[in-house]
């Protein structure tokens, strides 16, 4: 084969140019320390770069942001739960003190009615706790609070609340009668003509349920349900949106009647001796204080077959502080905060047809098929019954300072000298007998009150305990992802890290080579100039 000067220039030229590919290639990768500038370089490298890149992607926004985000969220759920703790606490060192001699002076009572209202509005201002505006205690509503935070007058629920009689069911204490002191001779004397004048004041004891709320509008159906399925129900006519309750309701297979009374002097009143009375067989619903009381025979029954009592009521006007009752039961808003009625998009559901709860759990993605509800509901942990508790309490302590407020104004009016006779002394003394009496009462309530109450505020703490308990596991699980997650970033790291970089080292020596051969090659054709076939003619 005849070779040219030509041919032998054309393929020096060409072995140059790949020489100085080479170089390029080298340059490129020692100046970015990847392996390859674009996908055709190296397909099998571009891909597996790809693949890591996007798992990487996912596992740094799991450890960076979606597990950080979650703990925040756990660590503000728990701040607001121990000091919702905090305030069942200091209820629960007032009941101690309440139900002993502690607090046996009346600047004293004073001064624990004034914490107990502290308290009551401190109570649940912790349930409207936010994370970057997304309230905590809400499902997935985190655009709403917890609780009412102003006084909402016009507003209008009807609710519908179960109550379990073997868990709720307690017994309580009535009062009739009440000690109006005489501001006058003439009214120190004038119970000679009508001894009711003095009045005594009469105790009755019965069985309870307390609905969440009070204040009540209207009933609109009482269902009890005993455990084998059987059912009593009560059920009150409607009439442009309101419940007829004045006309009392007869179960005729269980022979319970059912009335309902706007308050407990109303209730009073309707007895011939005006005491508050609950017939064996009858059902007493006080609308203002929101209690269903039973008669014995009633209570003994429904408890005996572990009856659960469903209640449908409407209620008109909420407080500041108080639970919103969407986050707690099945109801419908019936008029919004300006008084306008609403018709759609008003419904809330918070248990199913077999009356299981439903739960709106917020669930963040903390590892690849892994996922932790992050959020605690309100209703799994209070409700309104401690807000209720302390209302009670209040009014006890309220009735102890007013009756003894009574009988030292009593005692007061026996010193001085417009009531110096034996008569006027001798009708003093009857009324100091029965202001003694009532303050006796009353002071005895409350420490009775107290002394249970310590028992259900105990009760309230365990279930706070056991939410701070639940958050602590979820804690200790996102802690171990976290490790686990870190690891895994680290280690997909290291992986495209081998995929897609060079050894700085080695791409030194490897450029240099290659720039080496680039410049021989350039020496080589150089001196292929100097020789031509003309030197041998």
């Amino acid at each position: 084969m005849r070779v040219t000067n030509k041919m032998i220039m054309n393929n020096s030229a060409s072995n140059i140019n790949s020489a100085k590919e080479v170089v390029n290639t080298r340059n490129k990768q020692m100046t970015s320390q990847k392996r390859i500038d674009k996908p055709s370089d190296d397909p099998v490298i571009a891909v597996r770069s790809l693949r890591l890149a996007t798992t990487l992607s996912q596992v740094s926004q799991y450890y960076s942001k979606n597990i950080p985000d979650a703990n925040q969220w756990l660590d503000i759920t728990e701040t607001a739960l121990i000091n919702i703790n905090d305030v069942a606490t200091d209820c629960k060192t007032i009941c101690v003190g309440g139900s002993t001699d502690s607090y046996n002076s009346q600047s004293d009572r004073k001064t624990m009615l004034t914490q107990l209202e502290s308290l009551q509005k401190a109570l649940f201002a912790e349930g409207n706790a936010d994370y970057a505006n997304r309230t905590v205690f809400t499902g997935y509503r985190t655009n709403s609070n917890l609780t009412f935070t102003e006084d909402e007058t016009q507003t209008k629920y009807r609710i519908n609340q179960t109550l379990s009689v073997e868990d709720l069911m307690e017994e309580h204490r009535y009062y009739s009668g009440n000690v109006v002191v005489p501001t006058t001779e003439a009214e120190v004397i004038a119970p000679q003509n009508n001894a009711a004048l003095i009045s005594d004041i009469t105790e009755t004891d019965y069985y309870r349920l307390r609905i969440n709320y009070k204040d009540l509008d209207s009933i609109g159906s009482i269902n009890i349900k005993y455990e084998d399925g059987t059912e009593i129900p009560f059920t009150f006519t409607e009439t442009n949106g309101v419940f007829d309750n004045t006309t009392a309701q007869t179960d005729a297979a269980s022979g319970f009647t059912l009335t309902v009374y706007d308050n407990e002097t109303d209730w009073a009143e309707a007895d011939a001796e005006n005491i508050k009375r609950v017939d064996d067989t009858s059902i007493v619903v006080i609308k203002e204080t929101g209690e269903i009381i039973f008669g014995d025979k009633v209570a003994s029954t429904i408890k005996t077959n572990k009856a659960e009592v469903s209640v449908q009521y409407d209620k008109t006007g909420f407080n500041e502080g108080q639970l919103r009752p969407e986050y707690y039961y099945n109801c419908t808003k019936m008029i919004d905060s300006t008084g306008a009625t609403l018709t759609s998009n008003n419904e809330y559901t918070k248990f199913d047809a077999n009356g299981n709860v439903i739960h709106f759990d917020i669930e963040y993605t903390i590892a690849a098929n892994q996922t932790i509800a992050i959020n605690t509901e309100a209703s799994d942990v209070f409700d309104s019954s401690l807000q209720r508790d302390i209302d009670e309490m209040m009014n006890a302590v309220q009735r102890v300072i007013a009756a003894y407020d009574k009988l030292d104004t009593i005692k007061g009016m026996k010193s001085e000298t417009q009531y110096a006779s034996d008569e006027d002394q001798e009708w003093l003394d009857k009324w100091q007998d029965a202001a003694q009496k009532e303050y006796d009462y009353y002071n005895n309530n409350m420490r009775k009150l107290f002394d249970s109450e310590i028992g259900n505020i105990q009760s309230y703490c365990d279930k706070i305990t056991l939410a701070l308990t639940d958050l602590g596991c979820k804690e200790q699980s996102l802690d171990l992802t976290k490790v686990r997650v870190g690891d895994q970033r680290e280690t997909v790291q290291q992986l495209q890290t081998e995929n897609d970089d060079v050894d700085l080292s080695q791409i030194i020596i490897d450029y240099t080579a290659a720039y080496t051969a680039y410049q021989a090659s350039l020496t080589a054709a150089g001196k292929l100039g100097d020789s031509t076939l003309l030197n041998y003619i």
